[in-house]
């Protein structure tokens, strides 16, 4: 979505479907599914019986105090449910946008005898493959198997700019709902209808699909364990105040039970938790699963690749290094003629620089000459011609090319391909047959502000390590450069689960992004794994998490995420158990003063009355739900800082300013109460 979008999703429309689903929410086998408000619900329906038969309940005297106990109960209930549906209702308003883009659209289908069939999007199956032509919208997901498009994608990532798609590579998937702007492709369809990636991302932020994380499912059980001994503490005070000769209201004895049990978080810990998804959906990040999210912020270690996530990942002809006896010129004509029809952006840029610096070159006159494309096999490219070959390549690979042909290899090639390298550049080394001529220095740039998240991720407590398939002195340059904690140069991808497995064996929890089919069993191995969206969907498949603007440094804000999500749910929680001190300086005294004078000793508040105390507890109780419901949408502010520093602050703030607040909002509701003559 785009971010005018996102910064409009508290629409008038929203609140007041929030208002309408929180009355339904009201219904009981719903409510049940929160422990806590379902207590207090079932306290509710108890005060409503005492208000419409009050002689069986013997409470006729008293069933003004007991209407306005009711009535915050209900409202308490209503905040709650109201908290829980404006969060679902945000994912609800993405959920339609993306609805909208997932309309049924007719697919070109190609048979067996290579015909083509008009069906419907919807009964295309997996294995089919389809043509999609400029104009035409992808009618589902899919690898490109033959052809090359630019491709619209703004309708899933929000970005207007078209992206390049062709057969083979890392940059071959495609995603259903999204359209070709110009040229052709032929996709085979990979998913059945309702499994495309659109549908599990509209069921996610749907939150049809959500499930509790083992975090929240802890939490959830430890505030029920909380409910279960206050019930039994209120049930028991019951026969303990008849003994002593104190007559308790049941009505005071529901607000005091609803005053003690977490009522606080108990409403807001679903909003909480669906609000942390939607945050990284907003960010343009599916995030599979809740527990993706909340492993995020629990991250020690994060992999990174160098290529394009640290540094642009363009590295481009910066100088022509002649070796041996040989001139510039000769190097630089060497590099031309190695790089004759290499459309990669290495070799583009080597064929400019050589123009640059008048090296010229009858393109004609090699037509016919046999391309060598880079394998990963042989680090090499070039041409043969005429039975010359042309190579260039990683040093050691020329090097054994050159061995095996006879050549002699120049005295000085090791030093200034180490001179390159020092300077953090990649150094590609040219030969023509068994000669080696010079160096080509390819270079890459960090990216602005790197060594500053880097920083960041240090006051976290993450450790960064960066994989890189360069040379140990060329990866440690950049290292340093960029500050990262450590790295693994000439990284292979069986290297990346290595180091994943021995950081996890020491009890680390890891991340990583990745984009190609070699990095989809890494991303699984990881205990966060960000697979870009323009990569393939063998490694959209193995991550729990997929960036759909394809930003590999995004990991970071995923993991500030992840911690904000902790953070803001840790932190209502201890705000939430610190309110109730202040409750039971109101409401005890209140209860036990007539029958226990020396009680009136620990109305620190000074409040009017014992039923102007019960009520500013239990109304305080309530509002303060829809004053938490911005804090719990929008998640506490994350700073970089050491875990224990961090609860250190928290409890000072959360802890601390739950004792105070609640003292100063009952002393202001009793006041208000008082002008009112309850």
């Amino acid at each position: 979505m785009r971010s005018d979008q996102r910064n409009s999703l508290f629409t008038g429309p929203m609140i007041r479907q929030a208002l309408i689903e929180s009355v339904k929410k009201l219904n009981p086998l719903i409510m049940m599914k929160n422990p806590v408000m379902f207590v207090v619900e079932v306290g509710t329906f108890l005060t409503l019986l005492m208000i419409l038969f009050p002689k069986f309940f013997g409470v006729e005297g008293t069933v003004g105090y007991i209407v306005i106990v009711f009535l915050t109960l209900l409202l308490t209930i209503l905040f709650a449910n109201f908290a829980e549906a404006l969060a679902e209702g945000r994912g609800k308003a993405q959920a339609d946008t993306l609805k909208k883009t997932k309309a049924d659209t007719i697919a070109k289908r190609l048979t067996s005898s290579g015909k083509i069939e008009e069906v419907s999007s919807v009964d295309l199956r997996k294995g089919d493959i389809v043509l999609v032509e400029t104009g035409d919208t992808i009618p589902g997901d899919g690898e490109i198997i033959e052809g090359l498009a630019s491709i619209d994608e703004s309708a899933i990532t929000g970005e207007s700019a078209p992206v390049i798609k062709e057969a083979g590579g890392d940059f071959n998937s495609v995603t259903g709902g999204t359209k070709v702007v110009s040229d052709w492709i032929k996709v085979r369809i990979t998913v059945d209808p309702g499994e495309s990636f659109l549908d599990k991302m509209i069921s996610l932020v749907e939150g049809a699909s959500r499930q509790k994380t083992p975090n929240e499912i802890a939490l959830n059980t430890l505030l029920i364990t909380l409910t279960l001994i206050f019930v039994l503490v209120c049930v028991t005070l019951l026969p303990i105040t008849k003994y002593v000769g104190v007559k308790l209201e049941i009505a005071t004895l529901i607000a005091l039970l609803v005053c003690l049990i977490p009522t606080t978080i108990g409403g807001l810990l679903s909003a909480i938790g669906i609000a942390g998804m939607d945050r990284v959906t907003r960010f343009n990040v599916l995030a599979m699963s809740g527990k993706a999210v909340e492993a995020a912020g629990d991250i020690n270690t994060m992999i990174l690749d160098k290529t394009g996530t640290i540094t642009f990942g363009n590295r481009m002809a910066a100088q022509f290094i002649p070796v041996g006896d040989h001139t510039e010129d000769e190097a630089c004509q060497a590099a031309m003629l190695s790089s004759i029809q290499d459309e990669t952006p290495e070799g583009r840029s080597i064929i400019e620089l050589a123009k640059e610096q008048g090296c010229t070159l009858d393109e004609q006159k090699y037509k016919k000459a046999e391309i060598i494309p880079f394998a990963a096999e042989t680090r090499m490219s070039g041409m043969d011609f005429e039975g010359v070959s042309y190579r260039k390549g990683a040093i050691d690979s020329v090097m054994q090319f050159v061995k095996e042909k006879g050549g002699v290899i120049p005295t000085n090639l090791k030093e200034k391909g180490e001179q390159i390298a020092s300077l953090g550049g990649t150094p590609l080394a040219i030969c023509i047959q068994n000669e080696i001529i010079g160096l080509i220095y390819l270079k890459d740039t960090v990216k602005p502000g790197m060594k500053e998240r880097f920083a960041e991720l240090r006051k976290m407590g993450i450790k960064t390590i960066m994989c890189t398939g360069d040379n140990p002195l060329t990866a440690k340059t950049i290292a340093n450069e960029a500050g990262v904690d450590d790295f693994v140069a000439e990284c292979k991808p069986e290297d990346k689960i290595r180091v994943i497995r021995e950081e996890q064996i020491q009890g680390k929890l890891v991340a990583m992004t990745g984009d190609g089919t070699n990095d989809a069993p890494a991303l699984a191995q990881a205990d966060v794994g960000l697979a870009m969206n323009s990569g393939t969907m063998a490694a959209k498949e193995a991550a729990n998490m997929v960036d759909l603007d394809s930003d590999p440094t995004k990991i970071i804000e995923v993991v500030s995420i992840g911690k904000q999500l902790l953070m803001t749910r840790g932190a209502l929680t201890t705000f939430s158990v610190a309110n109730d001190i202040a409750k039971y300086f109101a409401i005890l005294p209140a209860m036990f003063s007539v029958a226990i004078p020396e009680m009136q000793t620990l109305n620190f508040m000074h409040l009017s009355s014992p039923t102007s105390a019960i009520l500013s507890a239990l109304i305080f109780n309530a509002v303060i739900i829809p004053l938490l419901i911005p804090l719990a949408m929008k998640g506490i502010a994350y700073k970089p800082m050491p875990a224990v520093k961090l609860l250190q602050r928290n409890l000072l703030i959360y802890g601390v300013g739950g004792v105070i607040a609640p003292f100063i909002g009952i002393k202001l509701i009793d006041i208000v109460l008082q002008v009112f003559g309850l």
